[in-house]
């Protein structure tokens, strides 16, 4: 399976936990809050609101439009970090987006 096509699976079992686990939002949000210029929009989105309006499209947009990937990458910390009250809850999210981190750096090696 090309890198491609196992990063935009792992992108569906994403969306497919984060709907399973409450965590995806049927309402986009404010477009002020996409102008952080903080990593991962700490200062004005949550971690899953991240995920789901930034990680995600962008990464599909990358995919779908044949760009590169990026190579350098390490998503999984921070939501170990953001989810560390409730890391239990989440353990299948953090470890798909392990997965994610693994796989766009070894293209590196």
């Amino acid at each position: 399976m090309s890198l491609d096509n196992q990063v935009w699976q792992l992108l569906g079992e994403i969306e497919q936990l984060m709907q399973e686990q409450a965590l995806w939002s049927s309402c986009a949000p404010d477009l002020s809050v996409f102008e952080s210029r903080e990593p991962f929009c700490i200062d004005t989105m949550s971690p899953e609101e991240w995920l789901q309006w930034v990680f995600i499209p962008r990464m599909r947009a990358l995919v779908e439009g044949h760009h590169p990937l990026p190579t350098r990458i390490a998503i999984a910390p921070y939501f170990e970090e953001a989810f560390s009250q409730r890391a239990e809850n989440h353990q299948s999210l953090i470890d798909i987006l392990h997965q994610i981190d693994r796989l766009l750096n070894k293209e590196t090696l």
